[in-house]
């Protein structure tokens, strides 16, 4: 194989499938391939793809019958699909879509240079579904795309049986890293130059029940708060059934764990949450987010909520809105139920006609909205810390701004001057002078600022010296570290943990 010869990735769905793409790439690369250029088009194209929600799979064959033409325009050129929904279709796709040269599982990612060679010598497609993980993603090279944040998997698989959910069918049962190994990542991650990780898993928490340790999560977060150099510490998905008070502590006494919760409700009806299998019920959930609260006042807490579950009635909506006015979330991921084949939910009583299903999902959004508005404004006059990211901010070149994330993880907008020395990784403490719902701006300029490791090793990686200043407003398009902008698409872990 040629060393010019270059690839795409294209990733759809949750944080793992972002931190997978980063193993996609780091696997081509040290099979001798480079990223294309922006406004080249690739030797290879990768589709990392979601299953669970059913627009997925018409998002997927729409882009590759976008993407036939131009194979049929550069002879050589190769397609691979991979992730959940290759996990579910098999070698459907390449029925649907001939022009597919290589169709990989969730469990054989590794395999991907391999079967691309194969494809190419044989000039026929290969198709590869393992049922078990061959070997745990994180042993695999990793092109990681940010200089300042990292994701380190703690786990992987679901040992849930949500009825609504197909992951685990696609990504196998619950599968933990020794915390020795995770550990390691996070010290190594760190060496290069990150101040921000955060720890993944499809339940996160349930952490440690493969070698029989019931605080081997909280255990680790505090192992965390030991490794000098990492400022902030995150973690996404929590189950509510896992969520322990010794979790809590840690995350209160851990001062790199940051005050930012993600955890799914999916509904606010205890007689919903039996018919999904979710093995808590409102007053349990209101108590987990009781209790944080009074551990971590400030801490911003952020949901998943599903609506028009089958059998849905008008009283268990209410019951869900009952928890959202209570619970005054900084955020809610809201879907509309997605019947997905293979799934208990698929084949029960009472589906929702889409209409009324739309309206009680913009009643949702708007309450959720309205709350996440009253809660930011009451930010307005606060100093943040923010770390300064890439690829925030669409509009900052025009309006002078950088953006960044705050300890909480909310989005900051804020105001610098032409000399501005901040990178992607510094960190810039600032005042918030307004608040919109799902972010905030800070106009009076930066208050004070640091200079980190993580900024040096952005510089270092764009090829600027560590003196030189990142130009205002020109940020790169990285996938967010953290909670992703809002939107109706599966944010809080592969499976809406």
């Amino acid at each position: 194989m040629s060393q010019s010869r270059t690839y795409r990735v294209r990733t759809y769905g949750c944080q793992m499938n972002v931190h997978d793409s980063e193993r996609l790439s780091g696997l081509l690369e040290d099979a001798g391939y480079e990223r294309a250029a922006e406004d080249a088009t690739p030797d290879v194209v990768v589709f990392n793809t979601c299953a669970v929600r059913e627009n997925a799979d018409n998002r997927l064959y729409g882009n590759l019958g976008h993407l036939r033409p131009v194979k049929d325009a550069h002879p050589g050129m190769q397609i691979a699909v991979g992730g959940c929904l290759a996990q579910k279709d098999r070698g459907e796709i390449v029925r649907r879509a001939p022009w597919v040269d290589v169709v990989f599982g969730t469990h054989n990612i590794g395999s991907l240079p391999v079967l691309l060679e194969r494809a190419r010598v044989q000039r026929e497609a290969q198709v590869e579904i393992q049922e078990a993980l061959e070997t745990f993603p994180s042993t695999l090279p990793t092109r990681r795309e940010s200089a300042y944040a990292a994701w380190v998997s703690i786990s992987v698989g679901c040992n849930n049986t949500c009825t609504f959910c197909i992951v685990p069918a696609l990504r196998g049962k619950e599968k933990d890293r020794r915390p020795g190994d995770v550990l390691a990542e996070v010290r190594a991650v760190v060496a290069e130059g990150a101040v921000e990780v955060t720890l993944l898993g499809q339940n996160v928490n349930a952490y440690g029940s493969e070698f029989g340790d019931r605080q081997a999560f909280s255990k680790l977060l505090r192992a965390c708060g030991e490794i000098e150099g990492l400022e902030r510490v995150r973690f996404t998905s929590p189950h509510p059934r896992d969520f322990t008070d010794d979790v809590i502590a840690a995350m209160a006494e851990t001062p790199n764990v940051m005050p930012q919760l993600h955890m799914p409700l999916q509904s606010g009806s205890s007689r919903l949450l039996r018919a999904m299998r979710r093995s808590y019920r409102q007053e349990r959930f209101l108590g987990i987010v009781e209790k944080v609260r009074a551990a971590m006042p400030e801490a911003a807490i952020t949901t998943d909520i599903i609506v028009g579950f089958p059998g849905e009635t008008e009283e268990d909506f209410q019951e869900t809105l009952k928890v959202v006015r209570e619970a005054r979330f900084a955020q809610a991921y809201t879907f509309q139920y997605s019947k997905r084949p293979g799934t208990p939910a698929a084949t029960m009583d009472g589906q929702l006609p889409k209409e009324v299903v739309q309206e009680r999902y913009q009643r949702l959004v708007d309450l959720q909205d309205a709350i996440s508005w009253e809660e930011n404004q009451a930010l307005v006059g606060r100093e943040v810390e923010v770390l300064v990211a890439e690829g925030e901010g669409r509009k900052d070149g025009e309006r002078r701004r950088l953006s960044g994330r705050a300890a909480d993880n909310r989005l900051v907008h804020f105001a610098v001057d032409e000399d501005a020395a901040l990178r992607p990784g510094d960190m810039a403490t600032v005042e918030v002078t307004y608040a919109a719902p799902h972010h905030l701006v800070a106009d009076s300029g930066v208050r004070r600022s640091r200079r980190t490791r993580a900024g040096d090793a952005w510089a270092a990686r764009n090829g600027r010296p560590p003196a030189e200043p990142a130009p205002s407003g020109v940020l790169l398009g990285m996938p967010g570290v953290g909670a992703p902008a809002p939107a109706p698409a599966p944010v809080g872990g592969c499976c809406e943990s």
